[in-house]
């Protein structure tokens, strides 16, 4: 009996398809995350859902909700706001500053400028009382608009990433605040996020201007690199949230838990050009080609076609696109009624050795639920065959 028990697990081990690791790649920081935002796969995940301070790559949130505010008409680039003499008095100096000077009015795209490029502390919390009314008010949307994404592991307490221990994210998240913000505020993110330096606020004495460069990592050494946001505390050491696109392929990629300056410039940059060099996209499918069918219950056909609702892309391992198949598989438990547009299905790709990468289909009309006479007809065809 223990022999038939043993021989049926080394034939069941053998029949089972033995993928091989994706592109060796080990990243020196404790903790990293990529994902290729053109075909939707993770690529790299190492403690990925670990519960970190985020430090200032929460500044990204905050300024999403800025753009979304100012996208949805509640706010404008051009819109006044006051530096409040308390605030001033928090903030004049206090970690990364933005040299606001107190009581004075600046423009909503001046403070983004200072959040974005010179990370400014003080930028953010004016930006949130000029917005929010108070920065209590402004953490509540950004707490909303993380649920809404999706981000199951972060919470925010304030607006610029101070040291709280009530504020904590994990990497998939901040890449979820980086992908959300490219997808849903391109025009903002292009204006926003790629300057190389800012000037702003005078030194005392001679008065002269003072220009802060942006610390984002990639500018400079990675083609194509355009966001987003350096940060940095004693607990959380050295982290960064960037993206770069090639040839119309984008990365976001977080790394955390660095030990310097340097560590973090080599991690990031090292990191994203594995991501470009290990891995290729192949175009399966252009949006509104009809790759194939699916079986559903309850309509007038009994198959209905699956489309690509979109430009398809997967990522493979260089190298292996030319061993690539291809096939169709349908969502269990299809049933009509469907709306125009609704996911019926996967474009699945397959290569030796690899996982298979997935990309979505959809029906491109409504699907009505078809009347008694027509299921009982489809019912008696799938039958008999």
């Amino acid at each position: 009996m223990r022999l038939a028990v043993a021989v049926a697990v080394v034939v069941a081990a053998l029949a089972s398809p033995v993928f091989a690791q994706a592109p060796a790649y080990d990243s020196a920081a404790p903790i990293a995350f990529m994902k290729d935002m053109q075909s939707g796969r993770i690529l790299f995940a190492k403690q990925a859902d670990k519960r970190i301070p985020p430090a200032s790559m929460a500044k990204m949130m905050s300024v999403y909700v800025a753009f979304k505010l100012i996208k949805a008409g509640e706010a404008n680039l051009e819109q006044p706001i006051l530096v409040r003499e308390e605030t001033w008095k928090k903030w004049n100096n206090t970690g990364s500053t933005m040299f606001l000077e107190v009581n004075s009015q600046v423009s909503v795209e001046n403070l983004l400028h200072g959040i974005v490029t010179l990370s400014g502390n003080d930028a953010c919390v004016v930006l949130a009382e000029g917005l929010g009314g108070t920065e209590a008010n402004y953490v509540a949307l950004m707490n909303r608009e993380a649920q809404r994404l999706g981000l199951t592991g972060s919470k925010f307490a304030n607006t610029n990433g101070w040291p709280d221990p009530n504020e904590y994210a994990t990497a998939r998240d901040l890449a979820l605040i980086a992908e959300a913000t490219i997808r849903d505020f391109p025009d903002l993110y292009a204006r926003f996020y790629q300057k190389q330096g800012f000037t702003w606020g005078k030194t005392m004495g001679s008065g002269q201007a003072i220009s802060q460069g942006n610390r984002n990592p990639l500018l400079g050494k990675i083609a194509g690199a355009d966001g987003l946001k350096t940060g940095h505390t004693e607990e959380a050491g050295y982290g960064f949230t960037g993206s770069a696109v090639q040839n119309g392929r984008r990365i976001v990629m977080v790394v955390a838990g660095l030990g310097s300056f340097g560590d973090r410039v080599s991690a990031s940059v090292d990191f994203m050009n594995w991501g470009f060099a290990a891995w290729q996209n192949i175009a399966v499918g252009k949006k509104g080609q009809v790759l194939g069918q699916v079986a559903i219950a309850g309509a007038a056909d009994s198959r209905i076609d699956a489309v690509a609702g979109r430009d398809l892309f997967v990522s493979l391992p260089r190298g292996f696109a030319m061993e690539r198949k291809t096939s169709i598989a349908g969502l269990p438990g299809l049933k009509a009624p469907l709306k125009a547009g609704a996911q019926v299905g996967w474009l699945v790709v397959t290569a030796p050795g690899q996982q298979p990468a997935r990309a979505p289909l959809i029906t491109p009309v409504a699907i009505e639920e078809a009347g008694m006479v027509r299921r009982a007809l489809n019912w008696l065809l799938g039958l008999f065959g």
